[in-house]
């Protein structure tokens, strides 16, 4: 039985401000943690088994420790249980404990709610059985949770910047090295996220494809490029010289992932100087390239790139995050906010009929626990 008392965790979402189908290509990303979060009480609990429930669909799973749960069932308890899972195939003994979790980050929207899941389970689970894992394993056990065992072939992009997230900052991270670096936000703008409503059926499936066709471009550039690895090791001159190698489709996939880390660098360089037009301006050419090169795009995130795009003090707009739907991402001067909302609110609603979702967001930390005391909240 679960004793009364419990310890809080929370683990952001995230938005990607740039570098998009990157990190599975070990290139280059700029994400920032957000301030949507999934929260979990932890009970301990004396039992061998994790007790998970979640508030926002009112139901329960039980995950036994000792005769563990080792395959999908297509369910939103994959996620933590997924991650359980990894901590027993890694040889970590976990206690018992009941996990009542509640989530902020909207489903479906391409703002990581599966990685804040994953990752504010690990945190408690860690604290809950006293292990020592630092922040680095943490990342990559809940990404191999939702590689091997949901069977999600995604980088490790967001369940990174869910744990290594800071406030007012951005975070550049080598996908390959596993190297980051914190970058400021500017105070004069804002990060806008639209959702737009809608997820298209294609999103999975034509993520694992273009992947496929990612590693299909790898293969063929490596027998006239020496030493590549990956397509972060090919420059924009290697692959024109060689594009004869690759047939278009391909081409154009690597196009887009191969220009797209070149202007995540240069949007780095941008934020540092604080040439936040520079910085608007690559956004928008990542849109391009998603929608033209790498064709993970629709209708509905096209029409929001382009309402954005035409207020008044919008400096940059993208989609962001696998595709098909979901949201975009938007850097808007702070004076121009309620505008914004205004203007592409109601241009979005009567093109499609649909009302979209504005979240006008903020840089914040990664998780954390959450600890209470006579004299209020604690974050450490």
């Amino acid at each position: 039985m679960s004793s009364s008392s419990h310890r809080t965790f929370r683990a952001p979402g995230r938005v990607n401000l740039i570098g998009e189908h990157t990190d599975y290509n070990d290139g280059f990303v700029m994400p920032v943690a957000i301030g949507f979060s999934t929260w979990i009480k932890l009970f301990p609990s004396s039992e061998r088994k994790i007790e998970i429930y979640s508030e926002d669909f009112n139901e329960q799973v039980v995950f036994d420790l000792d005769n563990p749960q080792t395959t999908a069932c297509g369910h939103w308890s994959d996620y933590p249980i997924g991650v359980a899972a990894m901590f027993l195939r890694d040889g970590r003994d976990l206690r018992g404990a009941r996990l009542v979790i509640k989530g902020e980050v909207p489903i479906g929207s391409g703002l990581s709610s599966s990685a804040a899941l994953e990752v504010a389970t690990a945190v408690a689970l860690t604290a809950n059985s006293n292990l020592e894992i630092d922040r680095v394993e943490l990342a990559k056990l809940c990404q191999r949770a939702e590689n091997e065992f949901v069977g999600a072939r995604v980088g490790i992009m967001d369940q990174f910047v869910s744990l290594f997230g800071e406030a007012n900052k951005a975070l550049l991270l080598d996908c390959r090295s596993l190297e980051f670096g914190l970058l400021p936000l500017s105070n004069n703008t804002q990060l806008v996220i639209c959702n737009t409503m809608v997820k298209h059926e294609l999103a999975s499936s034509a993520y694992n494809e273009r992947r496929s066709q990612c590693e299909e471009g790898v293969a063929q550039l490596r027998s006239v490029i020496p030493r590549v690895e990956a397509l972060r090791d090919v420059s924009s001159t290697q692959l024109e010289q060689h594009r004869q190698q690759l047939r278009d489709v391909i081409y154009r996939r690597c196009r887009h992932i191969v220009t797209e880390n070149e202007r995540v660098l240069a949007a780095g360089e941008a934020l540092e100087r604080n040439e936040l037009s520079r910085f608007g301006k690559l956004m928008n050419e990542s849109h391009q390239s998603l929608r033209d090169d790498y064709e993970v795009s629709c209708a509905e995130l096209d029409l929001m790139v382009e309402l954005a795009q035409g207020v008044e003090g919008v400096l940059g707009a993208r989609m962001t995050g696998g595709g098909f739907g979901g949201c975009t991402v938007n850097l808007v001067e702070r004076q121009q906010i309620d505008h914004f909302k205004s203007v592409v609110a109601a241009g979005y609603q009567r093109e499609t009929g649909l009302t979209p979702e504005i979240y006008v967001c903020s840089a914040v930390k990664g998780a954390e626990e959450i600890v209470e005391n006579v004299t209020g909240t604690i974050q450490v």
